[in-house]
């Protein structure tokens, strides 16, 4: 598989890799402290960074915008701020746009966590989160269908549902394989990882 595509990026004309350079927004390690420390000014900074992954639509947004104090950062404002997320609908551009959106994230992430900083958000490749939240199939419907009539901002909508039954399946499995804790709120999953003394 790796080898056709390859050869397809390979027979490409100098036209077509400058349009593909504009849709996978390449990223140039530097420097990043004036970000993160964007991110620690505002936030509460813990001992311990920690990660919560749940599907679109499943409540995160609703739960960093009404926490009392800063301690979660919605991952996709740190994952655009920091250049790994593109400012687009690139979640509907296919598995590959999102695997490299996804792998960018995580290494954000990943120095979020060392930083002591609290993330929450959708987009993971190979980091492990410490929990998953996956609500009820029911709750998860309405959550989408009320944000897409009343303030859709981007995300899953109620095209997507056969994807995201797909998706919900694949975090279910994930971790299991993983022993990862799953929870059917925002609220249980932060009260379970901040009960074990993880401020």
């Amino acid at each position: 598989m790796r080898e056709i595509v390859d050869r397809e990026v390979f027979m490409m004309s100098i036209n077509e890799k400058r349009e593909l350079l504009r849709k996978i927004d390449p990223v140039c390690f530097k420097r990043g402290e004036k970000v993160f420390e964007q991110f620690m000014e505002k936030y509460i900074v813990h001992r311990r960074g920690l990660f919560i992954v749940g599907p679109s639509g499943c409540g995160k947004t609703y739960f960093v915008k009404h926490q009392r104090e800063k301690h979660w950062i919605d991952g996709d404002i740190l994952w655009t701020k920091t250049g790994a997320a593109p400012k687009r609908a690139w979640w509907a551009e296919g598995t590959e746009i999102i695997d490299e959106v996804d792998r960018k994230s995580d290494v954000i992430t990943m120095q979020a966590k060392k930083l002591g900083l609290w993330v929450v958000g959708a987009s993971f490749f190979g980091i492990k989160p410490d929990a998953i939240v996956i609500p009820t199939w029911e709750r998860h419907q309405k959550n989408i269908l009320k944000r897409e009539k009343y303030h859709y901002g981007g995300g899953a909508t109620s095209k997507d549902f056969e994807k995201m039954v797909e998706y919900r399946k694949f975090l279910r499995k994930y971790a299991t394989d993983n022993k990862i804790p799953v929870f059917k709120t925002m609220t249980e999953a932060v009260d379970y990882l901040t009960i074990q003394g993880d401020e």
